[in-house]
């Protein structure tokens, strides 16, 4: 069993495993609530200032199960324990890794990114081993940062080099994007993975200090080749516009990413103790991406990449499209989660609603809670040096006989869990 030493000793301390077991048995079916598989906390790109803001607000509206999926760092999870317990929320540890399939951008297959073939977002779901990384864990992890950290000093400097152009002096570098990323959130620079929100939010927020609201439009309107479609008064709008204007692909300040393979992701997710999860954009791309356009098709992949999970963000799906995949992949064997990011700046609720706050059809929230607990019970079986819903290889546990058979007892087990904590 791993040592008492570490922040998962709240999940050590819940009780047995025998004993949550017997719990499961004796309350099955007795708990569904609130729940969010995937938010992003700062220093990440995020809506909220602080850990403390993001779990008040997850308690004012009831979450009872709060997941996070941060990028490269992982520090932040010490404040999230403490502060979840304080509003009995459960916390669920996640990750979130961008990885790249040469063989579909050869073929232009769209993937979750509908911007760039080929691209893959692929996550981690109840990671109990971010505290001590084994070698191979910090071995992708220090590979990815320092070519993260490499792309965004590039990228840095060609966005300073085209405003100084329409003379516009930031003054901006990677380090003090840094240094600002950190003032804001009160935060160790170290712990900092710039992101491209980032540097569009650091140049805007330059030109607002430099410029007023009158004069910006002609700076915009230099540095986009065409006025600006954002109001200059508006900092997320121009944030976006930044972004899509100078930092995307074909763009003047875009740098190439350096990506790991999905299996090299799929491997740092299961050093970290973790579920690699599928998420589905589904018709948040429009038209949908072709590598998720056929459902059979899209079963059949996550089936032959030994894949057992996937989550959606709602928010970009209309209902009826949501329940046609969520039914089918629940249907296939396929554990299901549902999470809003918070990755702009957009104040939007945490818990998950679909496209223009439609709301989850009943039937699938259910399934989302089934998913929460089997996230809750792998990430207690795993801390309790056990086998969690899959083993360190990525394989679903063996114990069961079937998918439908794993997802029940995991998620018997992790309302349980969910229940003993809260109590």
């Amino acid at each position: 069993m791993p040592e008492k030493d570490n922040i998962l000793i709240f999940l050590q301390d819940l009780g047995t495993v025998d004993q949550l077991r017997t719990r499961a048995q004796e309350e099955s079916g007795a708990c569904q609530g609130i729940s969010n598989s995937h938010i992003h906390l700062p220093p990440n790109f995020s809506a909220f200032d602080s850990v403390q803001e993001a779990v008040e607000k997850a308690a004012a509206e009831g979450v009872v199960a709060l997941g996070c999926g941060n990028y490269y760092d992982y520090s932040v999870y010490t404040d999230l324990v403490t502060l979840t317990r304080q509003h009995r929320i459960f916390p669920i540890f996640g990750t979130e890794i961008i990885a790249l399939d040469q063989d579909l951008v050869a073929q232009g297959i769209r993937v979750n990114d509908p911007g760039n073939p080929g691209k893959i977002y692929i996550c981690g779901k109840g990671i109990t081993r971010f505290m001590q990384l084994s070698d191979r864990a910090a071995q992708l992890l220090g590979q990815i940062r320092q070519s993260d950290a490499r792309r965004m000093a590039e990228m840095t400097s060609k966005m300073a080099a085209c405003f100084d152009g329409c003379s516009i002096q930031t003054g901006l570098n990677a380090e003090r994007i840094v240094e600002r990323v950190a003032a804001r959130h009160q935060a160790d620079p170290s712990t900092i993975v710039l992101q491209e929100r980032h540097i569009a939010q650091a140049f805007q927020e330059r030109l607002f200090d430099l410029f007023p609201k009158e004069a910006r439009i002609n700076k915009l309107t230099d540095l986009f080749g065409a006025a600006p479609k954002s109001s200059v008064d508006d900092p997320v709008s121009l944030q976006i516009e930044i972004r899509s204007v100078l930092i995307k692909s074909g763009k003047p300040c875009f740098v190439p990413e350096d990506f790991v393979t999905l299996a090299e992701a799929a491997q740092l997710i299961q050093a970290l103790g973790g579920i690699v999860c599928y998420p589905v954009l589904a018709d948040g791309s429009d038209p949908v991406c072709e590598y998720e356009a056929d459902i059979d098709a899209l079963i059949a992949t996550l089936r032959q990449n030994n894949l057992s999970m996937v989550e959606f963000i709602p928010i970009r799906n209309q209902p009826d499209v949501l329940t046609r995949y969520v039914t089918q992949l629940r249907a296939a064997g396929f554990a299901v989660v549902a999470g809003t990011e918070h990755n702009t700046l957009d104040k939007i609720p945490i818990e998950p609603k679909c496209v223009k706050a439609q709301p989850i059809p009943a039937e699938l929230k259910e399934i989302f809670w089934e998913g929460t607990c089997v996230m809750a019970a792998h990430q207690y079986l795993v801390a309790q040096g056990e086998c969690g819903f899959v083993d360190r290889d990525g394989q679903p546990n063996t114990q069961y006989d079937s998918a439908e058979e794993r997802i029940q007892a995991f998620a018997d087990l992790g309302g349980a869990v969910i229940r003993a904590y809260r109590t």
